[in-house]
């Protein structure tokens, strides 16, 4: 990192460094790239794990003691990255891009909407892992992972939503990177394309016997294919977690109904589990 910065270490079982009615208490009074989003110092935004449960889901996971960096030499983009033990690239857990920007909302999407730009936070990267745990046979990587994942992702956003209420943002978005990054994200996150969201059902409606794990890599290896028979090709849009009122009328307006039900129904797709195997033999477990 070029431009770490190190923080107190919490203590297990102590209490968090700041009482939740002190959380934050220099919003708006400090600004700059050394801090989190130019607002947090990281006392503040560790405050907020501790808070939020962060340290008792990573200790239940013997990750622990943890150590921190903060990388602001892209800023307005920063990288934030919590490591086990000691800062290090074999031990990170959570590798997060992130910064502050504005949605544009395309002339033929603005759905209900009375603007066309709004506040969000961007998450351009986000990786959650447990470098304790390593794949095998029984326990196979989805397409990019290095390591398990750490089963926090609800965890990991509800932080994140807390922190962009106090910032009075309209919402947060995502890239999805992966097809699969996708799926997970749609629990939290609509796609602003209603195009987009019926493509992406459609694919879970036509395979629904098909675990994530072997789709994901059949979407990766180019092994889903449309009804001409042309490789799917992943392409990632805008997903939102829509946190104010005319961004949640945006996925409510029967326009954004009518046109995802339309997609879910136009698409369909078939593997090619030829292609699935000969790529999947090399990944052990995946066949299973």
């Amino acid at each position: 990192m070029t431009d770490p910065s190190k923080g107190p270490r919490p203590n297990p079982g102590s209490q968090p460094l700041l009482a939740e009615e002190d959380l934050f208490s220099g919003v708006g009074r400090l600004q700059g790239s050394s801090l989190f989003l130019g607002r947090y110092s990281l006392a503040e935004v560790i405050a907020v794990l501790a808070h939020k449960n962060f340290f008792k889901e990573a200790k239940k996971r013997d990750l622990w003691p943890l150590d921190y960096s903060v990388d602001s030499s892209e800023y307005p983009l920063q990288r934030f990255q919590i490591f086990y033990k000691r800062s290090a690239p074999e031990n990170v857990i959570v590798d997060l891009k992130i910064k502050e920007g504005r949605l544009q909302v395309k002339n033929h999407l603005t759905l209900g909407l009375s603007s066309r730009q709004y506040r969000v936070l961007v998450f351009d990267w986000l990786t959650l892992q447990n470098p304790l745990l390593d794949f095998g046979p029984n326990r196979t990587p989805l397409p990019g992972q290095e390591h398990p994942g750490l089963g926090l992702s609800r965890k990991v956003i509800d932080i994140f939503t807390y922190l962009a209420r106090l910032m009075k943002m309209d919402g947060m978005l995502a890239f999805p990177a992966y097809f699969h990054n996708a799926v997970l994200f749609s629990k939290f996150f609509c796609f602003v394309n209603p195009d987009k969201a019926g493509e992406i059902e459609s694919i879970r409606r036509d395979f629904r016997r098909v675990s994530l794990k072997k789709l994901a890599w059949i979407v990766h290896w180019g092994c889903l294919r449309d009804k001409a028979g042309r490789p799917y090709e992943w392409t990632a849009e805008e997903q939102i977690f829509p946190l104010s009122r005319p961004l949640r009328r945006h996925f409510r307006h029967q326009i954004y109904k009518m046109k995802a039900r339309y997609s879910f129904r136009r698409h369909h797709y078939a593997i090619d589990w030829e292609c699935f195997r000969a790529k999947a033999a090399g990944i052990p477990g995946l066949l299973k």
